[in-house]
């Protein structure tokens, strides 16, 4: 059984393992690694409007009796805006600024106030206070140095830290459109089992389910869909009629467009009990 070190240096090494090649990222005009903030805003909207699942449920059965709730990584509020009912107070974490634009303007319609936190978590950490509940959905991945990343979340946990991530790197299903059309074989480590065998080794003692989020309309057009995908594969303007033909022979009908390559509809809800006091 691999010691902790042993199992953050894999993680930190297979996440590297996704840089795009120099080549390929010094001739694409625009990064990969930026999703259209309406998107988030969509999913968040049709989350909050119809929130289930594990993730979700975990939350609200913490929040009984009504709590704070701390989002990391909060982007338009898909984690928080179903848990308004039994939050007292909301404190959201996010790196870009616009997605805290889009989060405030839904908590204001919603009638209520929250604290937002322009920055990266656990650099912001010491800013902010603890939180009887803390989510953090679809972020890990994004996290090469998770071990500070996770004291940080369990240290600002009174009750739970509840976290969702996709099954597998979110960006697995590209690799078969990153050998059609670069003819390059893309990573595929590390998965949400790692994740859970650090949290193990870190003697956090999680609890894990694996289940299936229904798809949703996060994409407004099929064209807005390859758009995106085309950007993710380094790929220029022109070369969008072939990324909409792989995207077909890849399954996705152009009249239900649903995402390739984002948070994934098999996903795991992984939490563990906060350390705060």
């Amino acid at each position: 059984m691999p010691d902790l070190a042993e199992l953050l240096d894999r993680w930190r090494s297979d996440l590297a393992a996704w840089a795009i090649p120099e080549h390929i990222t010094a001739a694409a005009g625009e990064s990969p690694w930026v999703l259209p903030r309406e998107v988030f805003a969509r999913r968040a909207d049709r989350l909050g409007g119809a929130p289930s699942g594990p993730s979700y449920e975990r939350a609200w059965a913490a929040l009984d009796p009504p709590g704070s709730v701390l989002d990391i990584g909060a982007g338009a509020g898909a984690a928080c805006l179903p848990l308004l009912a039994r939050t007292t107070t909301l404190t959201a974490v996010d790196a870009d600024d616009g997605m805290l634009g889009l989060l405030a303007a839904r908590i204001t319609a919603s009638g209520r106030q929250a604290r937002l936190v322009h920055g990266r978590w656990p650099e912001v950490a010491p800013a902010v206070a603890p939180a009887d509940v803390v989510t953090c959905q679809h972020v890990l991945y994004n996290v090469a140095d998770v071990g500070p990343f996770i004291e940080a979340l369990t240290g600002h946990a009174r009750r739970i830290v509840v976290a969702e991530m996709s099954a597998q790197h979110p960006l697995v299903s590209l690799n078969a459109l990153w050998l059609r059309l670069h003819g390059i074989e893309r990573p595929r480590s590390p998965a949400a089992s790692d994740l859970v065998a650090i949290l193990t080794a870190m003697r956090l003692h999680p609890g894990h389910q694996a289940w299936r989020r229904p798809g949703g309309a996060d994409y407004a057009t099929f064209a807005e869909l390859t758009d995106v995908t085309r950007r993710r594969l380094c790929l220029p303007p022109e070369r969008a009629d072939e990324v909409a033909e792989a995207l077909v022979a890849e399954g996705v009908e152009p009249g239900a467009p649903a995402d390739l390559g984002s948070s994934g509809r098999d996903v795991v809800t992984i939490w563990w009990d906060g350390a705060a006091s």
